[in-house]
């Protein structure tokens, strides 16, 4: 049994590693919000990662925190959490970025942190832990939303291209040039408001847990969010330059235009989804767009190996951070 000295540390030991996953989370994931505009050369790497950093942050000013309350309430019950439990799922969450990262794969943090959560829940309480509501809820849109982007990506192409038919090539690529750094701010918006928010949710869950907040609470604390945005907004500035080139190449060749489309689509999608307290993954959503926009010249022109192989990580990002998490739950219990 912790006294309370012991326990104050524990939860500042857990916030602070929350706020490094959220760090690595931005650093993971600033492909998603960079690829295109750097793949074609609207920014330079250096200007596109401040550039997205700062709509990461600015997020804080536009979304609420519908998605933070489902992943602190609505995927374990609150009931079971324990130091152990947040312990296990960011290490798990923690520890498949760094993998994937290092082998360049475009994984999912959101979905790492989830099923973090969910290894950890299980090995502590069994299935009865579960919200399958708010689980199922996740586990749809990890179909739904690359199918959202798909096909918001690939009808904005349709009419972009029938829009600028006749204009000249030059002009159509000077406007697109603007739009894209507009298209990627929304997209960064739509990062920021839907990811920052996951670890909101995992500090509010650690602080409910820790008798700090009261379970009742209908809103964290304000120095979460800001803290968590801004965690997420420096780690987007140091950037993943790993998953740059797949994001940004690999799946299909990108032009300005086909890069605002990819972004308008996947941007649409993270909005919709925020605002119904969904956490998406960012990462399957702008690889779905991106599949979208390139499938509109022909299926030829999506590497759809490539993509195969991203849709294989999303698949074992849930099960192997469960078991990660698993394994480190246990390891917390001998540490703490």
């Amino acid at each position: 049994m912790l006294n309370l000295d012991s326990s104050l540390t524990v939860v500042v030991v857990l916030v602070l590693l929350a706020l490094a996953f959220d760090f690595m989370n931005g650093f993971h994931d600033a492909a998603n919000s960079i690829a295109t505009v750097v793949s074609t050369r609207v920014l330079k790497p250096h200007q596109a990662v401040i550039w997205a950093a700062v709509f990461n942050v600015i997020a804080i000013m536009v979304f609420g925190t519908t998605v933070a309350a489902t992943v602190g309430k609505g995927i374990v019950d609150p009931g079971v959490v324990d130091f152990h439990i947040v312990f296990g799922a960011l290490i798990g969450a923690i520890a498949w970025n760094i993998i994937t990262w290092y082998y360049g794969i475009p994984s999912s943090s959101s979905h790492a942190l989830i099923g973090g959560l969910l290894g950890s829940a299980l090995i502590k309480s069994g299935p009865g832990a579960m919200i399958w509501g708010g689980i199922g809820k996740t586990v749809l849109f990890i179909f739904l939303a690359p199918l959202l982007g798909f096909l918001l990506g690939g009808f904005l192409m349709v009419g972009v291209s029938w829009l600028c038919n006749d204009m000249a090539p030059r002009r159509a690529d000077k406007i697109f040039r603007r739009l894209q750094l507009l298209s990627a701010a929304a997209y960064s918006l739509g990062h920021g408001g839907n990811d920052a928010q996951k670890t909101i949710g995992i500090i509010w869950m650690l602080l409910i847990a820790a008798g700090i907040e009261k379970s009742g609470t209908s809103a964290p604390p304000t120095w979460v969010i800001f803290g968590c945005y801004t965690a997420m907004g420096l780690g987007t500035m140091f950037g993943g330059w790993r998953i740059v080139k797949t994001m940004g190449q690999r799946i299909t060749k990108l032009n300005q235009a086909r890069g605002f489309c990819a972004n308008s689509g996947g941007a649409i999608t993270l909005f919709v989804a925020t605002a119904f307290g969904i956490p998406v993954s960012t990462t399957h959503t702008i690889t779905g767009a991106i599949a979208g926009v390139g499938a509109t010249r022909g299926p030829k022109n999506v590497r759809w190996g490539v993509a195969g192989g991203i849709a294989w990580a999303w698949i074992l990002t849930i099960p192997a951070t469960a078991l990660i998490s698993a394994i480190a739950w246990l390891i917390g219990g001998l540490l703490f």
